[in-house]
């Protein structure tokens, strides 16, 4: 873990979508910070320890057979017809808010199946655990001895010491030409010119820390955080991170009451389409949403 020290700082932005302002002054206490997402490994082992089932294994509700929402390309989903990814079968529509066309729910999908019934983890084990609820991820981090952060937790530690910047390096979205997060390059959701060397999720050391230390905290994969969705109108958030009813239908949908906000963007986002991987970013999601690029890391308050 590293630390975070405390203070207050400038949370949130007038200058990009409007779930993120106003720009606000936040004070934090100190605290540890995982350096990293929590990862397909350290997520293994706490399974294989408590025997926990997260909620993407499970039946939902009488009828919704276990599985999750995975993004599809449409080439991908063109080559395979509407049985979902890499083949799988079980991959269907869903009732309700219409999905974006590129989220499909994949029975058997779940954080040891990351692409569907089909997939493994082989050779992914340092990637960041996806799949994983709200409940999940408190669960994990209970067994850890830890906890989720706050929203201004999470921005705090997200910024690295650079108050009011853009992202969690700077003010260049590629400072010198580099690519410094696993974001989307090209156009979404035809193309993804993968010039950052990654198609899906990337190891969590593949990027440059931030200013205090910690990896990935935009990009990559989105991750919860302890607060819910304040009360009043949420702005629809069309793009990469509208999973829509591809999500579970229990709950709220980008509504107050239990939701909850999570951040950082995730390889999905796309500058042109989104541009959420930004530490002021925030997405409104159901606890039992589970998505191919949703995952979480933990802190531990001093």
């Amino acid at each position: 873990m590293a630390w975070v020290p405390g203070g207050t700082f400038v949370a949130g932005s007038d200058a990009h979508h409007p779930e993120e302002g106003p720009a606000r002054p936040v004070t934090v206490a100190g605290f540890w910070a995982d350096r990293t997402p929590v990862t397909n490994e350290q997520f293994r082992r706490f399974v294989r320890e408590s025997g926990y089932v997260t909620v993407a294994e499970r039946t939902v509700r009488p009828g919704t057979p276990a599985g999750s929402a995975v993004f599809v390309d449409p080439a991908e989903a063109a080559a395979n017809g509407s049985n979902g990814t890499n083949g799988s079968p079980g991959a269907t529509g869903a009732t309700g808010t219409p999905a974006s066309p590129w989220w499909v729910r994949v029975a058997g999908a779940d954080w040891r199946h990351p692409r569907g019934p089909q997939s493994s983890l082989r050779g992914c084990e340092d990637h960041p655990v996806v799949h994983v609820a709200w409940d999940d991820a408190v669960a994990f981090a209970g067994w850890a001895g830890r906890a989720l952060p706050t929203e201004a937790e999470w921005e705090r530690a997200a910024r690295g010491g650079l108050d009011g910047a853009a992202y969690a390096w700077g003010d260049e979205r590629t400072p010198g030409g580099r690519h410094v997060a696993n974001v989307w390059q090209g156009v979404f959701p035809d193309r993804n010119d993968c010039v950052d060397g990654h198609r899906f999720t990337s190891p969590v050391y593949a990027f440059p820390p931030n200013g205090y230390g910690l990896r990935d905290v935009v990009g990559n994969v989105w991750e919860w955080t302890a607060s819910r969705v304040p009360a009043g109108p949420w702005p629809a958030a069309p793009g990469c991170d509208d999973v829509g009813a591809a999500a579970p239908a229990r709950g709220p949908w980008r509504r107050d009451g239990a939701a909850h906000i999570a951040k950082g963007g995730s390889h999905l986002c796309a500058p042109g389409t989104c541009g959420r991987f930004r530490p002021a970013a925030r997405l409104a999601l159901p606890p039992d949403a589970t998505t191919s690029h949703l995952g979480f890391r933990c802190i531990v308050r001093s």
